[in-house]
């Protein structure tokens, strides 16, 4: 029987993760390769080659490859946004200038805060006469004339990425699709991106930035999965910020939707380990997801198996409103450096040694000490990774303390557990960010550790915060490259209609999602699917009348009639009072007014199936290699398991150190580890 491979590969900021599932009944197989930062498309190939050659199969046998890439991110996190244009409205060039009336959380008043250059400086922006009201109605036809002079502007000054969002074009998209027609007459070397195609809803300074980041991002992201196709023949899937995939062909039409691609994929995999845990996890797979890499640390909240989403997040200081599953980053990774500020104060992060030349104790010519090298000085990890294939530098790592300690005037296990411990806080404060800032209480939520570094600070995290307990799954280090493979197609599609529910003609709720289902409709016959091969799920965005921001909520399948109508707005008031506390249910004096009709268009893929396997004799004796010295409280000798060597119903009592291939539970005294029928590893105090 021929083989048929689907492969999943996240390419972090330090490892590219590989995942290969055979779907012929062969099971799950996973690998790590060093990321390529100067070209990850070098990394992607080396981890499909690498994948390949444990199988021992050919890349005839890869049916598909699903993708969790950073490249929008970062170009988008350091600010690599080349010259970039943008075309508006006559009468609103500025409308990038004075943006939004809000000064970031840490400043006092807008008196201390200086507004970051914009993403398009104002000698970048050119208008173009016409005007459309929110109807959609034309109030000025389009100037083509005034068109014409921008495009050739741009051809002349040598601007070939440019962002288009003309007033009310959600209403209806006619002139900028007339200014794509100009520039690909005028400027045809141009990327372009339309806002009616990028985020068809109202706000227009941030559909104008989104809309602008898509363009930015544009020319790396081709560029990228160009050079990965030429090194693999396989179909290309792309994670998505919303929780699906897509092919590299409609990707390449949007980029902007890859933007936390990669934290996406891992707070999938965990939900989909959550679901497979039910009892483990109180039966109600609501859970923080924690994914450690050696840049950053990612957090998540899944609800009831479902990862949360918003439209409200940021990449860097640029707001982008696509849908994106509801993520805190904070740079607090295996690789954040530890240093001294001017007032003598130790701190950690957000700045990172990166994948090269990396920590101290990678022997790459790293001068600065890491969370990894206060991880290695103590112990807490094994003298190599991956299994022997990095070796670790132990006496760089811990002469590195020494010279930190002296600075702070610290012992050195003092300097290195107080590393350690900030990060451990900076990880503590992103969780409560993403659960006491949206009215969840912390201590209700289980804790998935994933990544590389995600569980070595399990066990204080579990102190600092008061969770109930941690959920180690099995191959931590690969979990976001293994969600890759348990995601459907997916593709999301938005239309503001703004009018009170006492005036709603359900006429009108009818005419849009059949629209909207419609584009969903023909994007996935792009990807495959067909007929009862894919599904719709509706939502709409509602607020009370006079309030300046919406709640989401799920709508019904059926016609949209009266009955239809009625479900949205008693969810609606249902979410805003779980979400704020109160409702005004039977209060007319506040009315209901519904804002943006969404639809998400899915084609369902095959998921890996985890089986529940059978209890050992409940003796870890079996899976314990020896011990070694490690530094909790103290210093002393601590005994190291091979988790591949427990079986289910084994329970190891702190102090103690669980190691594998991919990452390592430094298990604190007083804690225990058990591990349940799928293979994970429960922790609690």
């Amino acid at each position: 029987m021929a083989r048929r491979l689907r492969i999943g590969i996240d390419t972090g900021g330090t490892f590219t993760d590989v995942v290969a599932l055979d779907e012929h009944g062969g099971g799950l197989v996973t690998t790590k390769t060093p990321s390529t930062p100067a070209d990850p498309a070098e990394g992607f190939a080396a981890g499909v080659g690498k994948v390949l050659g444990l199988l021992g199969a050919e890349p005839r046998d890869v049916a598909a490859l699903s993708h969790g890439t950073t490249v929008a991110t970062n170009r988008l996190l350091e600010d690599r946004i080349d010259d970039l244009g943008f075309v508006t409205n006559e009468g609103f060039e500025s409308v990038l200038e004075i943006a939004r009336q809000s000064v970031p959380d840490g400043y006092g008043n807008s008196y201390f805060w200086v507004k970051p250059p914009r993403i398009v400086p104002v000698h970048r922006v050119r208008a173009v006469g016409g005007r459309l009201d929110h109807t959609g109605a034309e109030l000025r036809p389009f100037d083509e004339a005034s068109a014409v002079a921008a495009a050739r502007w741009f051809r002349d000054a040598g601007i070939d990425a440019i962002g288009v969002c003309f007033l009310h074009s959600y209403a209806d998209p006619s002139h900028e699709l007339a200014m794509r027609d100009v520039l690909a007459r005028e400027h045809p070397d141009a990327v372009v991106s339309l806002s009616c195609e990028v985020l068809r809803e109202y706000r227009e300074y941030e559909r104008s930035v989104t809309t602008l980041v898509d363009a930015a991002v544009k020319p790396a992201m081709n560029g990228y999965l160009a050079r990965i196709a030429e090194r693999v023949a396989s179909r290309l899937l792309v994670m998505k910020s919303n929780g699906g995939v897509l092919s590299a062909e409609e990707v390449a039409r949007q980029p902007i939707t890859t933007v936390l691609s990669g934290p996406a994929a891992g707070a999938l995999g965990a939900a989909f380990v959550v679901a497979h845990r039910g009892r483990e996890t109180g039966g109600h797979g609501s859970v923080v997801t924690l994914d450690g890499g050696g840049t950053s640390t990612d957090v998540a909240v899944v609800l009831d198996g479902e990862p949360t989403l918003t439209t409200e997040g940021t990449i860097g200081r640029h707001p982008v409103k696509i849908p994106m599953i509801d993520i805190v980053t904070v740079g607090a990774g295996g690789g954040s450096v530890a240093w001294r500020s001017p007032e003598g104060a130790l701190k950690v992060g957000p700045r990172s040694a990166g994948a090269d030349p990396g920590p101290l104790c990678y022997g790459r010519g790293g001068t600065e000490v890491t969370v990894t090298d206060a991880h290695a000085a103590l112990g807490r990890i094994p003298p190599h990774l991956l299994g022997g294939e990095v070796p670790l530098d132990v006496d760089a790592a811990r002469a590195g303390v020494a010279a930190l300690a002296q600075e702070l005037g610290l012992p050195p296990e003092r300097a290195a557990a107080g590393v350690l411990e900030i990060s451990a806080w900076n990880q503590a404060n992103a969780i409560r960010q993403i659960t006491v800032k949206r009215g969840l209480d912390v201590r209700d939520y289980p804790l998935v550790a994933f990544g590389g570094s995600g569980p070595l600070l399990a066990c204080r995290l579990l102190d600092i915060l008061g969770l109930p307990a941690a959920v180690i799954p099995e191959n931590p280090g690969n979990l976001s490259a293994f969600g890759l493979l348990t995601v459907d197609v997916k593709n999301d599609y938005v239309r503001t209609r703004v009018v009170r529910d006492a005036e709603l003609d359900p006429a009108l709720l009818d005419g849009v999602y059949a629209d909207l289902e419609g584009e969903a409709a023909t994007a996935l016959g792009r990807e495959g699917f067909t007929g009862d091969r894919r599904r719709f799920a509706r939502s709409a965005d509602l607020r009370y009348y006079g309030q300046a921001f919406e709640v989401r909520v799920a709508a019904p399948a059926g016609p949209p009639d009266e009955a239809f109508r009625a479900e949205v707005v008693r969810r609606f008031h249902d979410a805003h009072e779980a979400l704020y506390g109160y409702c005004y249910r039977d209060d007319p004096r506040h009315p209901v007014e519904w804002v943006n009709l969404r639809v998400s268009g899915i084609g369902p893929i095959a998921r890996p199936s985890l089986t529940e396997r059978p209890h050992g004799d409940g003796d870890p004796t079996r899976a314990r290699t020896g011990t070694r010295p490690v530094h909790y409280d103290t210093w002393g000798d601590t005994a190291v398991y091979r988790r591949e060597k427990l079986t289910p119903g084994d329970t190891v009592q702190g102090p103690a150190v669980i190691e594998e291939f991919g990452s390592t539970l430094p298990l604190h005294p007083g804690f225990t580890a058990r591990l349940d029928g799928y293979g994970n590893l429960v922790v609690t105090r």
